[in-house]
């Protein structure tokens, strides 16, 4: 079964850097574009990064556009999120995302989240 199984939360300070990670298994990791979302109570999941199977193209949230890199590794089923200049409003739960198709069926797939909280 799929598994993405997300890693490399905490508590930092504003301006510094943590990067994520996102264990995947359970499907053929280099077919299928992989995403970072984020949530805080009381809002809809936001989508933060996006990159292709095979990492040829990224897209960003304007939000962290030039702060967040998103890169994958698909000899390691592995999908990271590198943050840096961190900011109080960065705080919130990151989740691990994909969609899978499946004899034309799709399958959402999330990860049971990493909390980001970013305070002095």
């Amino acid at each position: 079964q799929v598994q993405l199984v997300e890693s490399g939360g905490g508590l930092v300070q504003p301006g510094g850097s943590l990067r994520l990670s996102c264990a995947a298994s359970g499907f053929t990791f280099s077919r299928y574009a992989m995403n970072w979302y984020r949530q805080t109570p009381g809002k809809e999941r936001e989508l933060v990064a996006g990159i292709t199977g095979a990492g040829a193209s990224t897209n960003y949230a304007d939000s962290v556009k030039g702060r967040f890199t998103i890169s994958r590794d698909n000899a390691k089923n592995t999908v990271y999120l590198q943050m840096n200049s961190l900011k109080p409003e960065d705080t919130a739960v990151y989740y691990c995302n994909t969609v899978v198709v499946q004899y034309g069926v799709r399958y959402v797939y999330w990860g049971q989240g990493t909390q980001v909280t970013v305070s002095s």
